[in-house]
């Protein structure tokens, strides 16, 4: 299997998204074509990716219009929030004095939007046209999703149930938990909260209201039924034997 995820990034994710160790402008109409990344978010260390597929790749189960939204607005302003809190916490330790009583707030501030970025670069990842359907029997994820939840099909019902059931705005999210080497369906609140140091996420499922409220409208488990059906088990299997190998 050829993988394009380094050790780099894989400790990335596991340092903000497992400790976790991680609107209002009109859309107009989608283009099929791959975006580009968004230049007003670049200001700082953390960048926009492109998306891995074109806007209308994921139709039926994600239409472009959602997809344009929740990528080239809302992940960018996750990104350009990581950004400026960056910039912010480094302005403090420069400035010094009172501006020390800011720290707090501005890295809840950095918290939040680099666990959004985080998770959502996950997001998309986990997704892929013509996805869906059981992993690879010979795979690593296969085993352990067996070995851990029972089978395909109860690890799946977890998942949907943990995504169904996140309070207001969150994540249901696959991860490797590398103390008593198992993975575990996490759910995250907003994007920080309910964490687990030192999980490695696999899979995340994004379920804000922006991800699938212009397709779905308030059918949350509509979307989440939509979502089992692209996700991209090749990105599964490869942060998986790559936290193994970091366990």
């Amino acid at each position: 299997m050829t993988s394009g995820l380094s050790r780099r990034e894989l400790l990335g994710s596991a340092a903000v998204v497992g400790g976790w160790v991680l609107l209002g402008e009109q859309v107009t109409q989608a283009q099929e074509t791959r975006p580009q990344t968004t230049p007003a978010a670049e200001s700082g260390p953390y960048q926009l990716p492109p998306l891995p597929y074109g806007y209308a790749d994921l139709e039926p189960f994600v239409n472009a219009q959602t997809m344009k939204l929740h990528h080239d607005i809302h992940h960018a302003g996750y990104v350009r929030g990581a950004n400026e809190a960056v910039a912010e916490l480094e302005a403090i330790r420069q400035q010094g004095g009172e501006q020390i009583k800011r720290v707090r707030a501005v890295t809840d501030k950095l918290a939040f939007n680099l666990c959004g970025h985080i998770l959502h670069d996950l997001f998309w990842k986990s997704m892929t046209r013509n996805g869906g359907g059981d992993p690879p029997a010979d795979s690593q994820a296969a085993r352990l999703i067996k070995r851990d939840f029972g089978s395909i099909e109860a690890f799946r019902a977890h998942l949907a149930a943990a995504a169904v059931q996140v309070h207001g705005s969150g994540w249901g999210i696959l991860a490797y938990e590398p103390l008593a080497r198992r993975l575990l369906v996490l759910q995250a609140e907003k994007h920080e909260n309910m964490g687990v140091w030192g999980a490695v996420p696999l899979l995340a499922l994004d379920v804000w209201e922006h991800a699938y409220y212009l397709q779905y409208q308030n059918k949350r488990s509509d979307f989440i039924k939509a979502f089992m059906e692209v996700i991209n088990w090749n990105t599964v299997e490869e942060r998986l034997e790559l936290a193994l190998k970091l366990a």
